[in-house]
């Protein structure tokens, strides 16, 4: 009797995975899906405030939050701590480590939260087997090289409302490229964290906030936002660059 092959049900298995968020190859079959499942390991559990790895750590695994968010943070010599970076559910984790094979950072829960665990040299092992799942990787990859460009960016920024509007614009597309909606979404990180962030101080982030939804741009009731007025977000975003082709059209 042929065996019938659940293939829902092996996608949903890997469906929180960043692989899959980002598409799997197209035509993957049964098998290869399997074998990408069978080299996930889920991971206990994490409250808020636990640790998924630390700076020096050596790199063993790759993961994806399949619940919950978490905040990576550098720590100088002196043991300040800055926010470097912010992982969404079915977003890839650990690649700091990619270079030097030691985590430069340490991965904090926001939340409550569950990982999938990918151990790197299966992961590797199975990129060769199955086609077109290396060139997915490097999409991933190619994401977070992206998002620590406009952390960049977001810290180039003079203004204040300036990085908070580049931050919140972020966020929401963030959001979207994971299927969920871009314009009303929970902010999982503090007001703290995002003052790490971006450079600022709490009172600042808050007084930000505030003034965009005095002007009708946004929608903030605790970490509830709603994006109101995407053109005038949008305005604020882009403002410096057309500021620049302003001063080179009157040259």
């Amino acid at each position: 009797m042929t065996e019938v092959v659940d293939i829902e049900k092996l996608r949903r298995s890997c469906a929180q995975c960043s692989l899959h968020v980002l598409c799997l190859p197209a035509g993957i079959g049964a098998g290869d899906l399997g074998q990408l499942d069978e080299i996930v390991k889920a991971r206990r559990p994490l409250a808020r405030g636990d640790t998924l790895f630390r700076a020096g750590q050596p790199l063993g695994s790759l993961y994806v939050a399949r619940e919950g968010a978490f905040k990576t943070v550098a720590i100088d010599a002196e043991g300040e701590q800055q926010v470097v970076g912010f992982h969404l559910p079915g977003e890839l984790m650990g690649l700091d480590a990619m270079g030097s094979g030691k985590h430069a950072c340490e991965a904090e829960a926001l939340s409550p939260a569950t990982v999938c665990e990918i151990p790197l040299a299966q992961l590797e092992s199975v990129c060769r087997q199955i086609p077109g799942l290396q060139h997915q990787l490097l999409r991933i990859i190619g994401q977070g090289i992206n998002r620590d460009q406009s952390h960049l960016e977001m810290l180039g920024r003079k203004q204040a409302h300036e990085r908070v509007a580049l931050f919140l614009h972020g966020l929401g597309e963030r959001y979207r490229l994971l299927g969920l909606p871009g314009d009303v979404f929970t902010l999982p990180m503090s007001r703290e964290d995002i003052a790490s962030y971006l450079g600022l101080v709490i009172e600042t982030v808050s007084r930000t906030l505030g003034k965009l939804q005095d002007e009708g741009i946004i929608a903030v009731r605790g970490r509830q936002l709603k994006i109101l007025d995407r053109v005038r977000l949008d305005g604020l975003v882009h403002a410096p660059a057309a500021a620049g082709a302003k001063v080179r059209g009157q040259r």
